[in-house]
């Protein structure tokens, strides 16, 4: 049996609770180069079909108390085939990309380089008009420490952006790791602790 994680605020005597959050990232609606800031595209033909072939491996995940996901198609389309029957957390929402919604990132750098630039440098800019990379990752942070400290388990099917932002958000990592993570369509991540205080845990494929 796992041995529960100790508060270090409170001393290593006093075991915390903690929830063992799984994040699913949604099965594509187009392809890499046609993605769009805040796509809400259903599923597409490849996206149904990647679904198809990792179902056997990713149901089990159902098994969760708690099933969430992000409110975008796509999302609630991938749990929603996967059987998860999740309730849409508005918090797990994709970045507020203000002016740039519904563009890809070629067009918007051919239009405004230079905000691009400030964008991709600097987490706290918010050049669209929309939420900075900063706020993003502290929106979803918070969704992550106000999970129900017990010991059960929640699957969360989410965008892509989402499940970077709680890997950099979980590990402590500084935001502009953000884009060093690449989550690719139906990949699976675990992790586990109690607010403030979060571990990634690598597990073997079901079987």
């Amino acid at each position: 049996m796992r041995a529960p994680l100790t508060s270090r605020a409170a001393g290593p005597t006093i075991a915390a609770m903690t929830v063992r959050v799984s994040l699913v990232a949604a099965a594509r609606s187009s392809s890499l180069l046609a993605e769009r800031f805040g796509d809400d595209r259903p599923l597409d033909h490849a996206g149904w079909r990647e679904v198809q072939l990792v179902a056997h491996a990713l149901v089990p995940l159902g098994a969760a108390e708690l099933r969430y996901c992000s409110p975008t198609p796509r999302s609630r389309a991938t749990a929603d085939a996967l059987g998860f029957a999740p309730m849409a957390q508005p918090a797990l929402r994709d970045c507020d990309m203000g002016r740039w919604q519904g563009m890809t990132l070629a067009e918007v750098a051919a239009r405004e380089p230079a905000a691009v630039d400030a964008w991709l440098a600097d987490p706290r800019s918010a050049p669209h008009g929309g939420e900075s990379l900063l706020a993003f990752i502290a929106r979803v942070g918070h969704w992550l420490d106000t999970r129900p400290a017990d010991d059960g388990s929640i699957v969360a099917v989410a965008e892509p952006s989402v499940v970077r932002a709680v890997l950099v958000y979980a590990l402590k990592a500084p935001p502009p790791a953000y884009w060093n993570v690449d989550v690719r369509p139906l990949s699976t991540v675990t992790v586990a602790g109690f607010p403030g205080c979060w571990t990634l845990s690598l597990e073997p494929p079901a079987r």
